[in-house]
């Protein structure tokens, strides 16, 4: 195991070394209650392959993660929600192992507040990216 891994919080969940309100367990997948909730139901879903960012987790291992987190918003009742995965400091991402939170969110002051600031888009510039991304994928 490599170091990253031995000292990865979501691995030691995983491991069963440190508890957790486990919600739902396969082979591959791991859903949990979050210990610092922005609302009640906050819950993370986590492949049990360690990678730090999403594109480090083979396709393989992220078949159940909307699944189940589809599960968790029919389970806690959710009726509006935000289903969030951050990659990389920049991006908000905290732990270093793929996770994605399940955030339920009852009213304006409880659950994820996100600000949206759009950007003006030059036409021709936003064509010349969608050729350059279409001919990558």
């Amino acid at each position: 195991m490599s170091s990253k891994m031995a000292s990865c919080i979501f691995c030691k969940i995983i491991k069963g070394d440190i508890p957790c309100f486990k919600l739902f367990e396969s082979e591959k997948t791991l859903a949990f209650l979050d210990i610092g909730p922005l609302s009640k139901g906050h819950a993370l879903v986590i492949p049990k392959f360690h990678g730090e960012k999403l594109t480090d987790i083979p396709d393989d291992h992220l078949s159940e993660i909307l699944p189940v987190a589809k599960k968790l918003v029919t389970a806690t009742g959710a009726v509006d929600y935000n289903i969030l995965q951050n990659n990389g400091r920049l991006a908000h991402q905290e732990v270093d192992h793929v996770h994605f939170h399940m955030i339920p969110k009852p009213n304006e002051e409880q659950g994820l507040v996100v600000g949206w600031p759009t950007q003006k888009t030059d036409m021709d510039a936003l064509k010349a990216l969608y050729e350059e991304v279409k001919s990558k994928m």
